[in-house]
């Protein structure tokens, strides 16, 4: 049994009884998985003495599976896939599920990499199973869609689809959605009111969970809102640079607020990016912020 209760260790860190029973759903397809990856983390988990019920399903077939292994009931859910198949994880389990090791097997790995940085998932699971904690984290949704890194709305969301074609080395393909998103940039603003934030218009919106953010103390029960409102094109190409190559929070047109609900609407339906997924949400939604939203397994605190 492990104890985390120094006090620089983060808010919602507990107590972690022994596992007992693991499950484990593995994404081979996913891009950052491959072959015989479930093989290895198999043995990782059997050299800590720890029975497991392994899944390796077809890409179609994973939110299935993810029910599956959630509906038996394990101490420890184990999941290496993408940025989708995590977000759902955490959204299956919520905070009375099992706990849950989100490894990074995606192209942008948002979550895991919020959780344990940018290590090779097999060190992180054998630290997590040598000596992790349970964190009960936060989370938001937007229109009823959680998040539990980060959220982008409106015109800055267009360009994830650049980002991943550039990530790809598929050029023609950037190059053709950078001129969409350039075309589609100021065709329409965002309307957005908070309970800390009088109504505004914006063209873009951030919205980021206490776990990743920059502004907000840990455990902080609210989300950090980031109004972006790109004037022109030029403003637009760096934003888009930020975005691509860097952190859009670094943006100079960047400014940010506290958020614990609020509302945004448009005259059309609303481009977003959840957790590295891309939606097409309806044209007024309604932001929260969720306390606890799920449970995660995490590396000791330092020190």
């Amino acid at each position: 049994m492990i104890v985390a209760s120094s006090a620089s260790a983060p808010s919602g860190l507990t107590t972690r009884s022994r596992l007992r029973r693991v499950a484990a759903v593995v994404n081979p397809l996913a891009s950052g998985v491959g072959p015989g990856a479930g093989e290895d983390l198999a043995r990782i988990v059997a050299d800590f003495g720890l029975p497991l019920d392994l899944l390796c399903p077809q890409p179609q077939e994973l939110e299935d599976a993810l029910r599956a292994a959630i509906a038996a009931a394990p101490d420890l859910l184990v999941v290496l896939a993408g940025d989708g198949t995590a977000r759902q994880a955490a959204r299956h389990c919520g905070p009375d599920g099992p706990l849950l090791a989100l490894l990074p097997g995606g192209t942008l790995n948002i979550l895991s990499h919020a959780l344990y940085g940018e290590g090779p998932w097999r060190e992180t699971l054998q630290i997590l199973l040598d000596s992790g904690v349970e964190r009960t984290l936060s989370g938001g949704s937007v229109g009823g869609r959680p998040f539990y890194a980060a959220a982008i709305l409106g015109s800055p969301a267009l360009w994830a689809p650049v980002r991943e074609a550039l990530r790809r080395m598929d050029f023609m393909t950037a190059w053709r959605r950078g001129r969409s998103a350039l075309s589609r940039a100021f065709a329409g603003h965002l309307r957005f009111e908070s309970d800390f934030q009088p109504r505004c218009k914006t063209t873009g919106l951030g919205l980021i969970c206490p776990l990743v953010s920059r502004i907000l103390d840990d455990g902080q029960p609210v989300l950090e809102a980031a109004l972006l409102d790109q004037r022109d094109i030029a403003e637009v190409l760096r934003l888009g640079l930020y975005h691509l190559f860097g952190d859009w929070r670094d943006d100079p047109g960047v400014v940010t607020k506290p958020c614990r609900q609020g509302r945004v609407w448009a005259r059309r339906r609303i481009a977003a990016i959840l957790d590295g997924e891309s939606f097409l949400l309806e044209r007024s939604v309604r932001i929260e912020f969720i306390p606890k939203a799920y449970r995660a397994l995490v590396p000791p605190p330092a020190g």
